[in-house]
Order: C-alpha cells, then sequence, then structure tokens
C-alpha cells in the first residue's frame, strides 16, 4: 500500500505522492521540538533463540532437551561453552551478553520470556508479517501497528519527517500505513529527489524541483527542502557518542549510532525501528561464529547506545522482538528448529526492570505446545500495548491492535 510516507533509497530521500501533496513537511524546518518520549524498536529477523539468550538454568527439562546446546549453569562449564550470567536464581543470560547484565541488577532492564504470538505458524514470512502488523493470523491487514499509533497521535502536536524513522534499507512492515514515516539507509547519504524516478537530484533540491513532474508536490517542494536542511545543520557526520560510548563497528551498532544522533538533535524524533539478522540457526548453533557472535553484536550495541544517551534515557525505552523461537530440543546438526515462543528485552529510564515477567510454563514435554515448543504465557500485543499506553501516551488500543482485548498489564512500566 502506497501511502503518505518518506523513504530512503540509494541514499536518497523520496517524496511519496498518491494523489497529494504530503502537508505534514509543511510542518517540518519551523518544528524542532522540544525532547519527547521516544520508542526505539529492534526486530531480530531469523527468530532468535530466546532459551539460549534467556537461559532457563532452573529447569532441568532444559539440559535434558538440549544435551550439546545448553548454556551451563552459572560458574559452570562445559568444555569451551562459559555458563550462563545468572540474573535472578531461575534465569540466566548468555555469556556473550555481559554489557547486559549490569543494566538488569540496576533495574533499567527487563525481560519478558515465554511471549510471542498464539498463531501456530512456523514461517519466517508469515509470523514476521504478523507481529510487524500486531493482528496474528490476518493477513489482509494493510498497515502497521506501530504506523496505526502514529496516526492516531498524529494531530496532537506538530511533528516532523523524523517523527518516525527506520534504519533500514526499506520502510519495514510495522511502519507501513497512513502516518508519514522515513526509512534511512544511512545519514550520511542523506540526499533529495522528487517526482519520478527520471527527475533524480544530480546538482541540489530546488534546481531539480523546478522541474518536477508531481506539480502536486510543488506547494511543499521548500519545506521538503527544508527537512533535509535541518539534517544537515545537524550534521551527523560530526557526531561523537557522549560518556566513552563505543558501538560495534556492525551495521547494527552504527544503527542505533545514529538512532542515539537523531535522538539527542531534537528534530522531533518519536519512534525508531531497526533490525538485525541471522538468527535461523539450524545447524552449528554455539559455533563462535554463529549464535556467540550475534549476541555478543546485539548486547554490546544495546549497552553503547544506552551510555551514549545518558540522562535522555529517561525519555526512552528500547524493545527487542524476534518472529518466534527455536525448538526447545535440539536437532541432529546441533542446531534449532523453528520454535514457538520467545523472549523480549525492554531496556529505559521508566522501566522497572531487574526483572523477568511473565509466567514460565515449563519445558517437559506435556508442558511445551505441541509437545515440542516453549508455551507461550503472553501475547506479545499486551507487551506492546502497554509500551504505547504506558510510555508513549496512546489512549485507545482498539484502534492500534484490531480486535484484541488487552489481556493483562504486566507491569514493566513505571506508572
Amino acid at each position: 500500500m502506497v501511502t503518505r510516507r518518506i523513504f530512503l533509497k540509494n541514499g536518497s530521500l523520496a517524496l511519496v505522492s498518491l494523489g497529494f501533496a504530503p502537508a505534514f513537511i509543511a510542518h517540518t524546518a519551523k518544528a524542532a521540538q522540544a525532547r519527547k518520549k521516544v520508542l526505539v524498536a529492534i526486530f531480530q529477523r531469523g527468530a532468535v533463540d530466546g532459551l539460549n539468550m534467556i537461559v532457563p538454568f532452573g529447569d532441568n527439562d532444559y539440559y535434558r532437551a538440549r544435551p550439546s546446546l545448553a548454556i551451563p549453569k552459572p560458574g559452570q562449564r562445559s568444555g569451551q561453552e562459559e555458563g550462563a550470567l545468572d540474573l535472578d536464581g531461575f534465569f540466566g543470560i548468555h555469556p556473550r551478553m555481559a554489557s547486559l547484565v549490569p543494566l538488569f541488577k540496576s533495574g533499567e532492564l527487563a525481560i519478558v520470556h515465554a511471549c510471542g504470538s498464539h498463531d501456530e505458524t512456523r514461517s519466517h514470512f508469515d509470523a514476521q508479517d504478523y507481529m510487524e502488523s500486531g493482528t496474528p493470523g490476518v493477513k489482509a491487514t494493510r498497515d502497521g501497528w506501530l504506523n496505526r499509533y502514529l496516526h492516531q497521535k498524529e494531530h496532537e502536536h506538530k511533528s516532523t519527517p523524523f517523527r518516525a524513522v527506520a534504519l533500514a534499507q526499506q520502510l519495514p512492515r510495522t511502519l507501513q500505513g497512513i502516518a508519514p514515516a522515513l526509512a534511512i539507509g544511512q545519514l550520511g547519504q542523506f540526499g533529495v529527489r522528487a517526482g519520478r524516478a527520471s527527475d533524480m537530484m544530480a546538482a541540489d533540491f530546488e534546481s531539480q524541483y523546478a522541474s518536477a513532474a508531481d506539480t502536486l508536490l510543488a506547494p511543499t517542494g521548500r519545506e521538503a527542502f527544508d527537512a533535509v536542511k535541518m539534517l544537515k545543520t545537524a550534521d551527523p557526520a560530526s557526531y561523537t557518542p557522549a560518556n566513552g560510548a563505543e558501538y560495534p563497528r556492525s551495521g547494527f551498532g552504527e544503527a542505533l549510532r545514529q538512532i542515539a544522533f537523531l535522538t539527542k538533535s531534537d528534530l522531533g524524533l518519536e519512534v525508531a525501528f531497526t533490525e538485525i539478522g541471522g538468527w535461523d540457526t539450524h545447524v552449528q548453533q554455539n559455533q563462535p561464529n554463529n549464535l556467540p557472535v550475534k549476541l555478543d553484536d546485539l548486547a554490546k550495541a544495546i549497552a553503547a547506545f544506552r551510555r551514549d544517551m545518558g540522562d535522555q534515557m529517561a525519555d526512552v525505552v528500547l524493545v527487542t522482538m524476534s518472529e518466534f523461537g527455536r525448538a526447545v530440543e535440539e536437532n541432529g546438526n546441533r542446531g534449532t528448529d523453528h520454535g514457538h515462543g520467545n523472549a523480549m528485552m525492554i531496556l529505559g529510564g521508566n522501566v522497572q526492570g531487574g526483572k523477568v515477567y511473565g509466567k514460565w510454563p515449563g519445558l517437559s514435554r506435556n508442558q511445551r505446545f505441541e509437545g515440542r515448543d516453549l508455551a507461550i504465557t503472553t501475547d506479545f500485543r499486551d507487551i506492546f500495548a502497554e509500551l504505547v499506553t504506558g510510555h508513549l501516551g496512546a489512549k485507545d488500543i482498539s484502534k492500534i491492535f484490531p480486535g484484541y482485548v488487552y489481556k493483562q498489564q504486566l507491569g514493566f512500566l513505571r506508572a
């Protein structure tokens, strides 16, 4: 569905019109705003193994199901495998995620385990679609739950094109819809094109815009140019992370660094999205260049983001998600196959952390979903609903998650 939105492709900002001018851009140049609440959503695409990320070392069935893949209990080793880092006496975190332990212990990081979608699919495509649309089992949904949130509050205050930004090569499903959103691969490559693809900017925006074929966009041409100038004035190339924060030299680390820049530049950011792939670990999952290196990158980037944000983290909540988890039992290739329940992490200034939320269903065969997977005791929509109401101030959940009754408030946010 092509609606009002802005996206970056090949380093160029594209203004998309479907019979009308994107009037939201008119708010841009004059709307560098005071700090607002920000939600940062991270999608772990490929279905992370939540059982080896957030380790239920207090459940002996975990070790019976994974004789070679289970992360050892805290203080123990198995060959080259170090033990989990204890969180609460029952759950631990993968040893390569040690940088997040201080955030959990200080009460800034919360975890929800055994959560996800009650839809039975084990298709990556369908499960990602359901998590981003917020309507599990309904393939006809045309927009994403984050876009529906943005649309609900679209007229409450002035906004800029930087209100919703995805640090990704294309606009993610969850930000597609009526409300405008921006997808950027690299802030340093920020440029503009207007009208049709043949109108690519060769020199500067103004000269090209004068010949743009889409006359409906002409009234907002100057405002669009001012939008680009906003980012150039903020100067992402000169950004230096604060407090000695060091991001991993990875695509994901760079994405979080750029989100920190956008948040601290007062460009009107409210929702940020990025993603990290490579979690589909069917073979040799515990090899150093497989799951461990991905978890290391994830944790170090998140820890650097927290350090970089400093006091401004009081206005920010970061949440991780993945389409589903992995099977409880390891497979014959020392990997794990597509599963069901999973774990999510929530970090922020008003998070009541230091706790693993959700009811643990157990891992014995008769406690598993379909006899093979971690059962789900918390619908992911309960987590998202608590974020948009408790952190972002949404009022009507029924329009953000149509057809869903908000079942439980987990309480991971301070009132």
